[in-house]
């Protein structure tokens, strides 16, 4: 049941741009967990699935323990972006979409 939640989060995240051909942008917070700290996480996202990736935010302490916080824009085809999103939840991040992609405050 949470893997049809998430496929339709992300479903509805592209839903409205999903034609592979054309490019598109969408605007995302992910949650690293602690033990992802040191993964390639975002350098995936880009080599392996080809998108652009613009780091708008981010939110990490030094020598944390907890947490880290990108807020990320995504560039690339509804395809492209569609498997992004997969690879993200695959590693079960937490990921917010940006419900003002216009404005530049978050609502969550």
């Amino acid at each position: 049941m949470a893997a049809l939640n998430n496929r339709q989060a992300r479903l509805s995240l592209v839903s409205s741009v999903y034609k592979k051909s054309q490019v598109t942008q969408i605007s995302l917070r992910i949650h690293i967990p602690k033990c992802y700290l040191q993964a390639p996480v975002i350098s995936q996202l880009i080599s392996a699935y080809g998108l652009v990736v613009n780091i708008t935010k981010a939110m990490l302490q030094p020598n944390t323990d907890g947490e880290g916080c990108f807020d990320i824009e995504l560039r690339g085809t509804g395809s492209q972006i569609s498997s992004g999103l997969a690879y993200l939840e695959s590693l079960n991040l937490r990921i917010v979409g940006k419900p003002n992609a216009e404005g530049d405050s978050w609502f969550c």
